[in-house]
């Protein structure tokens, strides 16, 4: 299954080289069966629309979906006219999607989201199992604030009310958290950010727990192939 990654940003400093980018992340994710092609977005790449891909997947990224940044409106514009294709969007792809689909995107005055959080699952999907609660590394301040029309809830949280949403119009899901992150790569990131979180040693403590990255990636599997 051939799948564009839409590369909308890449891991900062010396994290880029230790772990890779996100692209790569998303491969291990997946796993085999998928073939993926990546898009610098940040540097003006976009797929043609018609390109042959199956489906289409957004990363995640430092920037601000509200951002004036030159590459923001034609990804937006990509994401309306793609209505043909699966896709699925992860932290700020999942805001963007968002915004260009109808909703609200905010820097939210609940702050910073880091390490394993928490989630429950509030609507049945067929790519989901039977699971009620989920626990995936964040790592975000921006939030959906406006549920976007022909979308249902499927994941939620006190801090993160619209966790995972999936459209009724398109074939398409999204996700605030990261499965992609492994532990290790989130605790390096939690690092780099210290002096702006609020606590970053239980941040930090919280991803020895067990996660359901796994669990996800299944999903998302899912939600692909059917």
């Amino acid at each position: 299954m051939k799948i564009a990654v839409l590369e909308t940003g890449h891991p900062p400093g010396n994290l880029l080289e230790r772990f890779g980018r996100y692209p790569a992340m998303f491969q291990r994710l997946l796993g085999d069966g998928f073939e993926i092609e990546s898009y610098d977005v940040a540097s003006g790449e976009l797929p043609a629309q018609s390109n042959g891909h199956d489906a289409v997947l957004i990363t995640g990224s430092p920037a601000g979906v509200y951002d004036p940044l030159p590459w923001i409106a034609p990804l937006e514009d990509f994401i309306r006219g793609s209505s043909d294709r699966k896709m699925v969007g992860i932290c700020f792809g999942h805001q963007i999607m968002g915004q260009a689909l109808g909703g609200e995107v905010v820097k939210s005055d609940k702050g910073w989201g880091t390490g394993l959080q928490r989630y429950r699952v509030v609507h049945e999907e067929h790519w989901l199992d039977s699971v009620r609660e989920i626990a995936v590394p964040a790592s975000h301040q921006d939030q959906v604030v406006t549920q976007p029309p022909n979308t249902e809830v499927v994941a939620t949280s006190d801090f993160t009310p619209f966790a995972a949403l999936s459209w009724t119009d398109r074939r398409a899901i999204s996700f605030q958290f990261h499965p992609e992150f492994c532990p290790d790569f989130a605790r390096a990131l939690i690092e780099r950010r210290r002096d702006v979180l609020p606590d970053p040693d239980g941040a930090i403590a919280s991803l020895d727990a067990p996660n359901d990255s796994a669990r996800v990636a299944g999903w998302i599997r899912r939600f692909l192939t059917a």
